[in-house]
Protein backbone atom coordinates (compact mmCIF):
# COMPACT_ATOMS: atom_id res chain seq x y z
CA UNK A 1 0.00 0.00 0.00
CA UNK A 2 1.45 3.40 -0.96
CA UNK A 3 2.48 5.99 1.55
CA UNK A 4 0.04 8.77 2.39
CA UNK A 5 1.01 12.29 3.45
CA UNK A 6 -0.23 11.39 6.95
CA UNK A 7 2.16 8.39 7.02
CA UNK A 8 5.02 10.68 6.16
CA UNK A 9 3.91 13.25 8.75
CA UNK A 10 3.60 10.70 11.55
CA UNK A 11 6.86 8.95 10.76
CA UNK A 12 9.12 8.97 13.80
CA UNK A 13 12.79 8.37 13.42
CA UNK A 14 14.78 6.87 16.21
CA UNK A 15 17.29 9.18 17.68
CA UNK A 16 20.82 8.25 17.76
CA UNK A 17 23.95 9.82 18.99
CA UNK A 18 24.66 12.82 16.97
CA UNK A 19 21.79 12.15 14.63
CA UNK A 20 20.25 14.48 12.12
CA UNK A 21 19.05 17.93 13.02
CA UNK A 22 15.43 17.42 14.02
CA UNK A 23 14.20 20.78 12.68
CA UNK A 24 15.88 20.20 9.35
CA UNK A 25 14.37 16.72 9.03
CA UNK A 26 10.93 18.07 10.02
CA UNK A 27 11.22 20.89 7.47
CA UNK A 28 12.23 18.45 4.81
CA UNK A 29 9.40 16.11 5.73
CA UNK A 30 6.93 19.03 5.59
CA UNK A 31 8.16 19.84 2.09
CA UNK A 32 7.89 16.17 1.05
CA UNK A 33 4.35 16.06 2.47
CA UNK A 34 3.34 19.17 0.49
CA UNK A 35 4.85 17.86 -2.72
CA UNK A 36 3.41 14.41 -2.18
CA UNK A 37 -0.08 15.86 -1.50
CA UNK A 38 0.23 17.89 -4.68
CA UNK A 39 1.22 14.79 -6.68
CA UNK A 40 -1.71 12.84 -5.18
CA UNK A 41 -4.15 15.67 -6.09
CA UNK A 42 -2.75 15.84 -9.61
CA UNK A 43 -3.01 12.08 -9.90
CA UNK A 44 -6.63 12.19 -8.72
CA UNK A 45 -7.44 15.00 -11.17
CA UNK A 46 -5.77 13.07 -13.98
CA UNK A 47 -7.66 9.90 -13.04
CA UNK A 48 -10.94 11.88 -13.08
CA UNK A 49 -9.97 13.39 -16.43
CA UNK A 50 -9.10 9.91 -17.79
CA UNK A 51 -12.46 8.58 -16.52
CA UNK A 52 -14.28 11.50 -18.16
CA UNK A 53 -12.38 11.07 -21.42
CA UNK A 54 -12.97 7.30 -21.33
CA UNK A 55 -16.68 7.96 -20.88
CA UNK A 56 -16.70 10.45 -23.77
CA UNK A 57 -14.70 8.01 -25.90
CA UNK A 58 -17.26 5.32 -25.12
CA UNK A 59 -20.06 7.73 -26.10
CA UNK A 60 -18.37 8.61 -29.40
CA UNK A 61 -17.57 4.95 -30.04
CA UNK A 62 -21.26 4.16 -29.62
CA UNK A 63 -22.15 7.00 -31.99
CA UNK A 64 -19.59 5.69 -34.49
CA UNK A 65 -21.03 2.17 -34.28
CA UNK A 66 -24.55 3.53 -34.69
CA UNK A 67 -23.48 5.61 -37.69
CA UNK A 68 -21.71 2.62 -39.24
CA UNK A 69 -24.83 0.50 -38.78
CA UNK A 70 -26.96 3.29 -40.25
CA UNK A 71 -24.63 3.57 -43.23
CA UNK A 72 -24.80 -0.17 -43.79
CA UNK A 73 -28.59 -0.12 -43.55
CA UNK A 74 -28.73 2.84 -45.94
CA UNK A 75 -26.42 1.05 -48.39
CA UNK A 76 -28.49 -2.14 -48.20
CA UNK A 77 -31.68 -0.13 -48.66
CA UNK A 78 -30.16 1.70 -51.62
CA UNK A 79 -29.13 -1.62 -53.18
CA UNK A 80 -32.61 -3.02 -52.62
CA UNK A 81 -34.22 0.08 -54.12
CA UNK A 82 -31.84 -0.19 -57.07
CA UNK A 83 -32.66 -3.88 -57.58
CA UNK A 84 -36.39 -3.16 -57.35
CA UNK A 85 -36.04 -0.29 -59.81
CA UNK A 86 -34.16 -2.54 -62.23
CA UNK A 87 -36.85 -5.24 -61.91
CA UNK A 88 -39.56 -2.66 -62.47
CA UNK A 89 -37.69 -1.25 -65.47
CA UNK A 90 -37.41 -4.74 -66.97
CA UNK A 91 -41.13 -5.31 -66.43
CA UNK A 92 -41.96 -1.95 -68.03
CA UNK A 93 -39.72 -2.78 -70.99
CA UNK A 94 -41.33 -6.22 -71.41
CA UNK A 95 -44.79 -4.66 -71.21
CA UNK A 96 -43.79 -2.00 -73.74
CA UNK A 97 -42.38 -4.65 -76.07
CA UNK A 98 -45.59 -6.69 -75.80
CA UNK A 99 -47.66 -3.57 -76.52
CA UNK A 100 -45.39 -2.68 -79.43
CA UNK A 101 -45.73 -6.21 -80.84
CA UNK A 102 -49.50 -6.05 -80.45
CA UNK A 103 -49.67 -2.62 -82.10
CA UNK A 104 -47.46 -3.78 -84.97
CA UNK A 105 -49.54 -6.93 -85.38
CA UNK A 106 -52.77 -4.91 -85.43
CA UNK A 107 -51.26 -2.44 -87.89
CA UNK A 108 -50.16 -5.26 -90.20
CA UNK A 109 -53.59 -6.86 -89.97
CA UNK A 110 -55.29 -3.55 -90.79
CA UNK A 111 -52.81 -2.95 -93.59
CA UNK A 112 -53.59 -6.37 -95.13
CA UNK A 113 -57.31 -5.74 -94.75
CA UNK A 114 -57.03 -2.32 -96.41
CA UNK A 115 -54.90 -3.81 -99.21
CA UNK A 116 -57.59 -6.46 -99.80
CA UNK A 117 -60.28 -3.75 -99.79
CA UNK A 118 -58.24 -1.71 -102.30
CA UNK A 119 -57.90 -4.75 -104.56
CA UNK A 120 -61.66 -5.37 -104.29
CA UNK A 121 -62.40 -1.71 -105.09
CA UNK A 122 -60.04 -1.87 -108.09
CA UNK A 123 -61.80 -5.00 -109.31
CA UNK A 124 -65.22 -3.40 -108.83
CA UNK A 125 -64.01 -0.25 -110.58
CA UNK A 126 -62.80 -2.32 -113.52
CA UNK A 127 -66.14 -4.14 -113.71
CA UNK A 128 -68.03 -0.83 -113.47
CA UNK A 129 -65.89 0.77 -116.20
CA UNK A 130 -66.36 -2.25 -118.42
CA UNK A 131 -70.15 -2.20 -117.95
CA UNK A 132 -70.27 1.56 -118.40
CA UNK A 133 -68.16 1.27 -121.58
CA UNK A 134 -70.50 -1.44 -122.87
CA UNK A 135 -73.51 0.76 -122.09
CA UNK A 136 -71.95 3.78 -123.79
CA UNK A 137 -70.96 1.65 -126.80
CA UNK A 138 -74.49 0.25 -126.98
CA UNK A 139 -75.89 3.77 -126.81
CA UNK A 140 -73.47 4.92 -129.54
CA UNK A 141 -74.39 1.98 -131.65
CA UNK A 142 -78.00 2.82 -131.17
CA UNK A 143 -77.33 6.40 -132.16
CA UNK A 144 -75.49 5.29 -135.24
CA UNK A 145 -78.22 2.85 -136.15
CA UNK A 146 -80.71 3.83 -138.89
CA UNK A 147 -83.62 2.82 -136.77
CA UNK A 148 -83.02 5.92 -134.72
CA UNK A 149 -84.72 8.08 -137.30
CA UNK A 150 -87.69 5.74 -137.23
CA UNK A 151 -87.85 6.09 -133.45
CA UNK A 152 -87.80 9.82 -133.79
CA UNK A 153 -90.81 9.65 -136.05
CA UNK A 154 -92.60 7.41 -133.61
CA UNK A 155 -91.94 9.82 -130.78
CA UNK A 156 -93.14 12.75 -132.83
CA UNK A 157 -96.36 10.88 -133.67
CA UNK A 158 -96.88 10.04 -130.04
CA UNK A 159 -96.42 13.68 -129.03
CA UNK A 160 -98.94 14.80 -131.69
CA UNK A 161 -101.49 12.28 -130.46
CA UNK A 162 -101.09 13.49 -126.93
CA UNK A 163 -101.69 17.05 -128.07
CA UNK A 164 -104.81 16.10 -129.95
CA UNK A 165 -106.20 14.29 -127.01
CA UNK A 166 -105.57 17.28 -124.82
CA UNK A 167 -107.36 19.50 -127.30
CA UNK A 168 -110.35 17.19 -127.56
CA UNK A 169 -110.71 16.94 -123.82
CA UNK A 170 -110.78 20.62 -123.43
Amino acid sequence: MPLTPLDIHNKEFSKGFRGYDEDEVNEFLDQVIKDYEMVIREKKQLEEKVAELTERLSYFTNIEETLNKSILIAQETAEEVKRNAQKEAKLIIKEAEKNADRIISEALSKSRKIALEIEELKRQSKVFRTRFRMLVEAQLEMLNNEDWDHLMEYEVKEIELDEQENISQS
